[in-house]
């Protein structure tokens, strides 16, 4: 028996908007419903589509091979049509992440309708293959979640007020509805599915434990959310499938910290994290305010800031970061390459602008972290000051401990490549994401040589853009590559000969020149194209600005501070106004 809500699901579906009501109909009497359980197969790669299906409730997951998870097909979406239209095989496989209910169209009705009815069949085609083309072209967005599960890990997390906060503020996206075992349980099917057509967000939520009434939330979610109290010690969650990324079939998980005080715990997230295995985002909650960024955050919408690499002229993010607070921006994830990493640090850590001001001034202009020069067997300098600048900076605390979630990228040297950091010692990783060759020394780790993020990816808005964030705030810092020289030369003259052409300006670049440009030039063909991929871009003037002159670092933050106040004057389209003269300091 077909669902009451047939004919509206045909009506949401823009694959059949040619179609009058009476083709509707018709169509409808030719639909079969289906129950397809989760991790199911719907369609097998290498074969031909012998229905179209409608997908009523639940959700789909598209894959290249058994696990690489290309796209999720939400509500109210088809598959099928361009293999049915076409004649090819089936390129990928699709199977259900959750529990699903599908309306099928067997092929001699999908014909049927085309020969009855060839001018609406004919719109239907058309957006059947503009959709082929924009997937293979990666045009289309990412499907948003609808429905979440809050699952906590027992009876003692005050899940009740969690839920209601996270409806609340996932109403500015669209209408929220929580579900928990009093309203939901004994329900069927169709009342489920009634409820997720209705309401652009289902929460289901466990607060009873009991156990049936877990299963249906486990079984109806899209993402799972799973609660703790962050001072408790950590266990298992009473059902094995959020613990497994198996058996929750590449649905995203995300692991609530509930902290008593308005600090994180330290250590905290690693011993919950290693409940797990596999992919698992965490978030630290310690006060209602964190209750939008999660929401922001799982949903779809949420804000991203990336700051790019550049030596003594990445203090320019300082003044671009005053600049973006004081227009009240914020951010729900950062991450970063070397200077911008640090820099990065600071804000996922929630330091006040003037925090960072004194902790970066004392670090890096006062504390000169590349003083430490040594005889370059390894490098310039021994990496000492660094590594103990970072420490004095940001103690012991692991990437895990910062209250929002945050990335570093750095260089294997060991076959890697490009590796993103979100777990582990925070100075550690920060220290080789800021490595550059030759300067300073490598960090070495586990069998691995790491170096500076730069030479692979001095913006990483790609790894941003990866995590699922709508909105890309970017700070780029140009690295000004282009060395000239005065002289014909293929080899140095005698020292005391190059000293004076050192002095008159007319000898060789010099060695820490050449170092940092040879460390960031690779990576620009790779920033031009991560500087495309942010919604909102700032590239302060900083020619005037020496990679490794941490003397000048007034003019960087100034330079920051004055280019991000033009950009965003020019993205609210107002006239121009007069650049701001304030100036910024790192020592107040």
């Amino acid at each position: 028996m077909l669902p009451a809500d047939v004919h509206a699901l045909i009506g949401r579906i823009p694959l059949f908007a040619h179609m009058t009501d009476a083709q509707r109909s018709t169509l409808a009497t030719h639909l079969q419903w289906i129950c397809l359980p989760g991790g199911q197969y719907l369609y097998r790669a290498g074969e031909v589509a012998e229905a179209l299906y409608l997908l009523r409730s639940g959700s789909l997951g598209v894959f290249d091979g058994p696990t690489e998870l290309i796209r999720q097909v939400a509500a109210d979406d088809c598959l099928g049509e361009i293999s049915l239209l076409s004649g090819e095989a089936l390129r990928y496989n699709v199977r259900a992440l959750r529990d699903c209910e599908l309306l099928r169209l067997d092929r001699p009705h999908f014909e049927l309708l085309i020969e009855q009815h060839p001018r609406a069949m004919m719109g239907m085609a058309r957006q059947a293959m503009d959709r082929m083309i924009r997937r293979e072209r990666h045009v289309d967005p990412p499907d948003k979640p609808r429905t979440f599960a809050i699952l906590p890990v027992d009876q003692s997390v005050p899940v009740r007020g969690l839920a209601m906060q996270l409806a609340q503020a996932l109403e500015k996206f669209g209408s929220c509805l929580v579900i928990d075992a009093e309203l939901g349980t004994n329900r069927g099917s169709d009342w489920f599915a009634e409820r997720e057509a209705q309401a652009r967000f289902v929460i289901y939520l466990d607060s009873t434990g009991d156990a049936s009434w877990r299963l249906r939330c486990l079984r109806q979610a899209d993402v799972l959310l799973l609660p703790a109290l962050a001072a408790q010690p950590a266990r298992p969650w009473p059902e094995a499938a959020p613990g497994h990324p198996a058996r929750v079939r590449h649905r995203p998980r995300h692991l609530l910290l509930v902290h008593s005080g308005r600090k994180v715990q330290q250590g905290a997230a690693r011993r919950w994290r290693a409940q797990f295995s596999g992919e698992l985002q965490h978030h630290h909650i310690c006060g209602e305010n964190d209750i939008p960024r999660i929401a922001r955050l799982i949903s779809g919408h949420a804000r991203g800031l990336v700051l790019a690499g550049g030596g003594a002229r990445g203090l320019a993010h300082l003044g671009a970061l005053r600049a973006l607070r004081e227009a009240g921006h914020d951010f729900d994830a950062i991450g970063g390459t070397s200077i911008g990493a640090i820099i990065g640090a600071g804000v996922a850590n929630m330091w006040s602008i003037e925090e960072m001001m004194r902790a970066y001034y004392e670090a890096f202009v006062r504390g000169k972290p590349l003083s430490d020069w040594t005889v370059p067997l390894v490098a310039l300098t021994r990496g000492r000051r660094a590594a103990i600048m970072l420490r004095r900076a940001f103690g012991a605390i692991d990437i895990e401990d910062l209250e929002r979630p945050f990335f570093c990228v750095s260089t294997s040297l060991s076959g890697q490549g490009k590796v993103v950091h979100r777990h582990g010692p925070l100075w550690l990783w920060l220290r080789a994401s800021s490595s550059i060759p030759g300067i300073l020394p490598p960090v070495l780790h586990h069998g691995q040589v790491y170096v500076d993020g730069a030479l692979v990816d001095n913006l990483p808005t790609d790894v941003m853009a990866e995590e699922g964030i709508a909105h890309i705030t970017a700070v780029s810092i140009r690295a000004d590559i282009e060395l000239r020289a005065q002289t014909e030369e293929f080899a140095t003259p005698p020292w005391w000969r190059l000293w004076i052409r050192q002095r008159r300006g007319t000898g060789w670049p010099r060695l820490v020149s050449t170092l940092t440009r040879a460390a960031m030039v690779n990576s620009e063909e790779t920033s031009e194209r991560c500087r495309e991929r942010a919604d909102l871009l700032i590239t302060p003037p900083l020619e005037h600005v020496g990679m490794l002159d941490w003397r000048d670092w007034q003019l960087a933050v100034d330079a920051g501070y004055e280019e991000t106040l033009r950009v965003l004057e020019a993205q609210q389209h107002s006239p121009p106004a007069a650049v701001s003269s304030t100036r910024l300091s790192l020592e107040g």
